[in-house]
């Protein structure tokens, strides 16, 4: 497996295009995504019991197991908007399938933004039909630029592997830096792929995949109304259909978990306000959920966070986070370490100097290790910290 450049367009027989048509204050805010020939597709949808206008519809359409066109706008969620919300979302695939001379079912949808407004819908048809003008097999660049709202770089990625005897290649892109938190999607995000695959083995990857990756991501706690996830497999690389066990899913999915992990890592590396990106590592533990449990409360600690923001080696919060995370626990048995310093050993302050426990602090990137010697099973979960930038853009979002 290698890295390729071209982002959702490095796959045969994908264009992309990404426009303004005036719905953020500035900046490309329509993004637009289409396979030369039907795809097979699967999804993955926020649990928030308030969903969008467009999820409620993509999530129905997505059922049927195809599609050839995804439609995307920022600046503007199109969520608690009523029935008038939902007619937008389905007008935006009626425009899309008209210019592209398609069945509006075979185009999905997908809004991020400000939620209780709705769509500048004239904006928007006039916009479709510049992006569809601009679809181009070089518009993967331009079009994980036109997702972004609070983001501050566009976040994309490409592989190419062989499986039966044929090149194959995943492409990805994703926004989302706030209103972040596990149990899918935590985001918007888009992957294509030229693999030959059936609904349900497509279906089967993406759900693993995203549990090791979409969902172990955590900026702030708070679950969005409008996580997506999509993926399309057009079958333009001509291998063997992948179906069932065997090396060629293990192949695929070995693939496809690149691509996510690498796009969630990206995720939480650009959280709104973030300096640095943190990975919260459980090992030990006496079950998965567990694990997973104190890994999750510890990313979610406003203490932690805002300690790792002003480079503190307070470990002392990141235990009590662990310990209220509900999971079995005996501090007598735990090791933590910041990077490879170990902090605090089985029930006891290790002795290392303030500065040498900083000294991991001052990256780009902490891990934050917590032996539990337990049991067997582990976790993994990214996060950032707390700035000051984090209040700031929150607190003036809306306006």
């Amino acid at each position: 497996m290698q890295r390729v450049d071209g982002g959702v367009t490095a796959p045969k027989g994908f264009r992309a295009a990404g426009v303004r048509c005036g719905i953020k204050q500035a900046g490309p805010d329509l993004m637009l995504l289409a396979s030369d020939v039907p795809a097979t597709a699967a999804g993955v949808f926020t649990t928030n019991a308030v969903k969008a206008a467009p999820v409620l519809l993509s999530r129905e359409r997505i059922d049927g197991g195809t599609a050839q066109v995804v439609i995307a706008n920022s600046g503007n969620a199109n969520a608690c908007t009523g029935a008038q919300g939902m007619a937008d979302a389905d007008r935006m695939t009626e425009l899309v399938a008209s210019a592209l001379r398609l069945n509006k079912d075979e185009v999905l949808v997908a809004s991020t933004g400000i939620i209780g407004q709705h769509l500048p819908m004239e904006k928007i048809e006039t916009g479709i039909a510049v992006a569809v003008a601009a679809l181009s097999f070089d518009g993967g660049d331009a079009a994980a630029r036109a997702i972004m709202t609070t983001d501050t770089r566009p976040k994309s990625i490409a592989v190419e592997f062989e499986t039966g005897g044929k090149s194959v290649r995943i492409g990805g892109m994703c926004k989302g830096v706030g209103m972040l938190a596990p149990n899918m999607a935590t985001m918007l995000a888009f992957i294509t792929t030229d693999a030959k695959i059936t609904p349900r083995a497509l279906r089967k990857c993406l759900a693993r995949s995203a549990e090791i990756s979409f969902n172990c991501v955590t900026v702030d706690g708070d679950m969005s109304t409008n996580d997506s996830a999509f993926i399309l497999a057009n079958g333009m690389a001509e291998n063997p259909v992948i179906d069932g066990e065997g090396p060629d899913t293990d192949e695929f999915q070995a693939a496809l978990d690149t691509v996510t992990v690498h796009l969630a890592r990206e995720i939480a590396r650009d959280g709104e306000g973030a300096t640095k990106l943190v990975e919260i590592c459980v090992n030990g533990a006496a079950t998965a959920d567990d694990a997973r449990s104190v890994a999750i409360t510890i990313a979610n600690s406003p203490l932690v966070k805002t300690a790792i923001f002003g480079r503190d080696p307070n470990w002392g919060r990141v235990l009590a986070a662990a310990g209220r995370a509900g999971a079995q626990m005996d501090p007598d048995k735990t090791d933590l370490y910041f990077g490879d310093v170990r902090v605090f050993e089985q029930g006891e302050p290790t002795r290392v100097d303030a500065e040498e426990a900083r000294r991991p602090m001052l990256a780009d990137e902490l891990v934050i290790t917590v032996e539990l010697n337990i049991g067997e099973a582990s976790a993994k979960v990214w996060t950032c910290d707390f700035s000051y930038d984090y209040v700031k853009i929150n607190a003036e979002y809306h306006t």
